[in-house]
């Protein structure tokens, strides 16, 4: 998305939050003009959270410290099947300095969100290890929480686990139909065209309920089709064909 753009899109939604998170599915940190990004959400008074796989954390560090974001979430569970074994180390000692400087002023969120998965256990223990060395934490600690809570390392730095969960097709389905989530109820996405779709799952628009760029983004949201799926998943009740391939809910 070209820095103008994002700033008409940062105009029209500043009546509706005060905060955005710079990922549906892609690698925030890979865009071009990130400063003027940041820059430009600072000047609208917008609080800006970041995912991403942290492998450019280093390379963007000076960008990120002189345009703090509130948040950064680091999926190092991604790094499992990116990163070259022989690159690890390497990775994880940048992960954990960059949170360690960043955290001044960014609240830091390290993920493994592949819980479940017995193919990750090694490399889970790994990551646990050098969180471990790197914080002067023990590996019971860490052991403690359950899914979606995060385990304090340090001030502002926390790391989360979670169960893996597989990304929506709209082919196979995955969920019962009885099911909650939180599209359409604290958050919805845009995506670089402009397309309004209820979650941050959807990047390819599958749901698509309208465009920023051309309509109204209050009648957008409040659409027939939004308002229904919302009001479904209030009612624990899933009414796109989409949804049921969604291997992400709210129990």
């Amino acid at each position: 998305m070209q820095p103008v753009k994002f700033a008409e899109v940062l105009q029209k939604i500043k009546p509706f939050t005060n905060y955005i998170y710079l990922h549906v599915l892609g690698e925030p940190l890979l865009h071009p003009q990130l400063d003027k990004i940041l820059q430009l959400a600072q000047q609208a008074g917008i609080f800006v959270n970041i995912t991403t796989n942290g492998a450019l954390l280093l390379r963007k560090q000076e960008i990120l410290l002189q345009h703090p974001p509130r948040q950064i979430n680091i999926s190092l569970h991604d790094a499992e099947e990116n990163i070259a074994l022989s690159g690890m180390d390497t990775y994880m000692s940048s992960v954990l300095n960059f949170a360690t400087q960043a955290s001044t002023n960014t609240y830091i969120n390290l993920r493994l969100w592949n819980g479940g998965i017995q193919t990750s256990a090694v490399f889970n223990k790994f990551c646990r290890k050098k969180i471990c060395e790197h914080f002067g934490v023990n590996a019971l600690q860490l052991t403690k929480n359950e899914k979606d809570s995060g385990v304090k390392l340090a001030d502002h730095i926390f790391l989360q686990s979670a169960p893996r969960f597989e990304w929506p097709d709209g082919e196979k389905p995955r969920s019962e139909n009885n099911r909650t989530c939180y599209a359409l109820r604290d958050h919805i996405a845009i995506l670089v065209d402009g397309t309004v779709v209820p979650c941050c799952l959807d990047a390819d628009g599958a749901l698509n309920l309208g465009n920023i760029f051309e309509g109204d983004f209050a009648e957008i949201i409040n659409s027939e089709r939004a308002q229904k799926i919302r009001t479904g998943f209030a009612n624990n009740s899933i009414t796109e064909e989409f949804c049921k391939s969604c291997g992400f809910f709210v129990k």
